[in-house]
C-alpha cells in the first residue's frame, strides 16, 4: 500500500481498534515481488503450497468470476514476472463469459492450497478494511476542529517524530506541523480511523463554500508504534465488546475519556491530497502492488506468502458474509502476517465500514500460479 501501509492489526476496523497493530495502504506504488519456481509443495517464504486438483477449490464453478477481472486487469498494469505472458490473454478475456475464464484459468495456472510451514491444515483468519468517506473544511470553523496533516518539513529530522499527545500539547510539535494541515475534520475519531485504515475520500467546504471530493493518500507516518485504542479499552476493563459498534457505544457514553483513548495510539499518519475524477471514483485506492483496488476482489496478504499480483481463491464462511471467489493478492499491511492471513477489501463508505467494523472469520486461500 513499497510497502502497504495498513495500520490495521487484523484489518477489521473493530478488530484493529481492538487487537494490536497498524495497517493501511500506503497508496505509494510499490515493486511486484518477482516470480517463485514452485515444485511439489514449495516453500514460498512464511508459508507452504500444496498443489491440488481444481475441484478442491469451493464455489468454483459459482463464482462470477468476471466481476474478478477488472482486478486482474489492475494488476496487469504493474504484473509480476510470472504473470506478465499471461496478461494478454487476461485483458482479451475481460469480455468472455466466466466459463471461459474457468476453462482459461484451468488450461493455464495450478491451483496451490496455501499452509503455514509446520503443514498444519488449520484455518487462517480473514479480516477487512474500507476506504471512510467525511465531510471537511479546508479551514478550522465551528464543528470543524480536528486536522487532518501532510508531512511536516522537519519529519526526517527527528526519529521517532513526536507522538499523538506530544502533538497535542507540545507548542513546538504545532509550530513545526503549522501550514502542514490538508483539511478539517469534525471529529478527531474519525480522524483517527483515517489514519488507521490509511486512506479515504473526503468531501471538503472550501473557504468560498464550494466542494468537491478528493482522496487522501498515505504518505508517511511519525515513525512511532501502533498501538490498539481498542486494546487500550479492554486492558482498562472498561469495555467488554470489543466491535466497532461496540466501541462507538462506549465512546458516546464518555465524552470525557475519549482523549485518553485517542492518546493510547501514539501513531500519527500524515496524508497528500490526490484529485478524485470520476472515473478514480470508482475504484479504491491504490495499494501496495501499485495498483487500484476492487472492491470485494482485492486482498492484502503477506506478501512474503502470496505475491502481489496472484490470482488468489478465498473461501470463509462466518457470522458476517459467505465468500468463495475469485481475488487479487494486492496490498499488504503490518500486521497481516502469516501464510493464511489475507485483509478484504470491502470499498469505501458506511456500508463497507460497517462490514469491515465486523469481519473476523476463518479463512482458506488457494493460490493461483502459472503452470
Amino acid at each position: 500500500m513499497n510497502q502497504a501501509f495498513r495500520f490495521l492489526c487484523v484489518a477489521a476496523l473493530a478488530v484493529t481498534l481492538a487487537s494490536c497493530t497498524v495497517h493501511r495502504s500506503p497508496s505509494v506504488p510499490g515493486q511486484p515481488s518477482g516470480a517463485v519456481p514452485l515444485d511439489t509443495s514449495p516453500v514460498h517464504g512464511r508459508s507452504r503450497w500444496v498443489p491440488v486438483d481444481w475441484a478442491e477449490l469451493p464455489g468454483f464453478e459459482q463464482d462470477e468470476t468476471a466481476e474478478a477481472w477488472t482486478a486482474w486487469i489492475s494488476s496487469c498494469e504493474r504484473p509480476a514476472p510470472a504473470f506478465a505472458s499471461l496478461c494478454g490473454d487476461v485483458r482479451r478475456l475481460s469480455l468472455g463469459s466466466a466459463g471461459e475464464q474457468r476453462d482459461w484459468m484451468r488450461a493455464h495456472l495450478q491451483p496451490y492450497r496455501v499452509e503455514p510451514l509446520d503443514g498444519s491444515a488449520g484455518e487462517g483468519l480473514l479480516t477487512s478494511y474500507f476506504e471512510p468517506v467525511y465531510d471537511a473544511s479546508r479551514q478550522p470553523r465551528p464543528g470543524f476542529g480536528a486536522p487532518i496533516y501532510g508531512p511536516p518539513p522537519t519529519l526526517g529530522q527527528r526519529r521517532p517524530w513526536y507522538t499523538r499527545q506530544e502533538i497535542d500539547l507540545l507548542p513546538e510539535a504545532r509550530a513545526q506541523l503549522a501550514g502542514s494541515e490538508l483539511a478539517w475534520l469534525a471529529d478527531p475519531v474519525d480522524a483517527m480511523i483515517l489514519q488507521i485504515q490509511g486512506s479515504g475520500r473526503v468531501r471538503i467546504t472550501e473557504s468560498d463554500g464550494s466542494q468537491h471530493v478528493v482522496r487522501l493518500a498515505f504518505a508517511a507516518t511519525n515513525d512511532q508504534p501502533y498501538r490498539s485504542p481498542g486494546k487500550w479499552l479492554l486492558g482498562q476493563g472498561v469495555l467488554s465488546d470489543a466491535t466497532w459498534p461496540g466501541i462507538k457505544n462506549w465512546l458516546a457514553a464518555n465524552p470525557q475519556r475519549v482523549q485518553d483513548f485517542l492518546w493510547s495510539n501514539p501513531r500519527v499518519v500524515f496524508f497528500r491530497e490526490e484529485a478524485l475524477s470520476p472515473l478514480d471514483a470508482q475504484f479504491g485506492p491504490r495499494g501496495a502492488q501499485g495498483v487500484t483496488l476492487t472492491p470485494g476482489r482485492s486482498i492484502a496478504v503477506d506478501p512474503q506468502s502470496i505475491p502481489y499480483g496472484t490470482p488468489v481463491w478465498l473461501a470463509s464462511v462466518g457470522p458476517v458474509a459467505r465468500l468463495q471467489r475469485l481475488v487479487l493478492a494486492q496490498d499488504t499491511g503490518h500486521a497481516i502476517v502469516g501464510a493464511v492471513r489475507a485483509d478484504y477489501f470491502a470499498g469505501w463508505g458506511p456500508e463497507a465500514g460497517d462490514l469491515a467494523g465486523r469481519m473476523k472469520q476463518p479463512l482458506k486461500l488457494w493460490a493461483l500460479w502459472p503452470k
